[in-house]
């Protein structure tokens, strides 16, 4: 709890406090802040991590990217089709080809019928993380389920930020001696800002992420660490049905892999994310 406390911190939560919540409206239908959207992404990535230190990793690949609101249920998600220019370059060549993330909530306001903010908090959620990739046969394949508690948090500047803390289920990991069990935990955070608006409607923003794994059996592996952090720094430009974008990612022993692990494995360093974007 201590090192989650840090972490709130940080994130400009604490510092915060002044600030008055903007309470979920569940009264009357439930389903009348009801929506939806989707996008399609091309995104071309630079060093994304992990990636073999000798060659480097450099993708193009499409992502379908989702999310709403129906009643009492939150959602996001993504799928990512990966190397779908089919490159030798690309170290998704020949190999795993497809991630899937989806993060469904379910609103502990709406479930109780009460008014659970406080403070900068908004909402509070069960929370729920789901990361599925595919590869070529069981080594290949990925499968991590979290659970936890989920907040909205009116942040200063930033206005509503999803707070999330999960504790983590190794279903398949490639990780031998974690699959099955419970292992370490994630919190995650993401944001979007707009701060720059156009004439004719269109707008630039600030948006991102965090997900910091900490606490971690390593169970003696000096390949595996015991934390892992990704952060993304996007600016956007905006439009109706489009959007175009460049992202700087920071990557700590991603995915808690140390860095230099399997022979020079690298999982720290700065990835660059260029992104074209079709709203539907």
């Amino acid at each position: 709890m201590a090192k989650f406390t840090k972490t709130l911190i940080a994130a400009g939560l604490l510092a915060a406090a002044a600030t008055p919540a903007f309470a979920a409206d569940y009264s009357g239908d439930i389903h009348k802040n009801d929506f939806k959207w989707m996008q399609f992404n091309v995104m071309h990535t630079i060093d994304q991590r992990p990636m073999s230190a000798k060659d480097g990793y450099n993708d193009t690949y499409l992502e379908m990217e989702f999310g709403g609101r129906s009643g009492m249920f939150d959602l996001y998600g993504y799928v990512d089709v990966f190397d779908i220019f089919q490159s030798s370059h690309s170290d998704k060549h020949n190999g795993s080809n497809i991630f899937m993330k989806f993060a469904p909530r379910l609103s502990l306001d709406a479930l109780t019928g009460k008014d659970l903010s406080f403070g900068p908090v908004q909402e509070l959620y069960i929370a729920t993380l789901n990361n599925v990739e595919t590869g070529h046969g069981k080594d290949g394949n990925m499968m991590e389920n979290m659970i936890g508690l989920g907040t909205d948090v009116q942040v200063p500047w930033f206005g509503k930020v999803g707070m999330n803390l999960y504790a983590r289920h190794a279903t398949e990991s490639g990780f031998t001696a974690e699959e099955g069990d419970w292992n370490g935990y994630q919190f995650s955070m993401n944001w979007f800002k707009p701060f720059y608006t156009f004439s004719n409607g269109s707008f630039v923003s600030y948006q991102g992420y965090l997900d910091y794994l900490f606490d971690k059996d390593t169970h003696g592996d000096n390949n595996q660490s015991a934390n892992g952090l990704g952060t993304f720094h996007g600016i956007y430009w905006h439009s109706d049905r489009y959007a175009v974008g460049y992202g700087l990612k920071y990557f700590n022993e991603i995915y808690g892999i140390n860095n230099g692990a399997f022979g020079g494995l690298s999982t720290t360093g700065f990835g660059h994310y260029f992104s074209v974007t079709y709203k539907f």
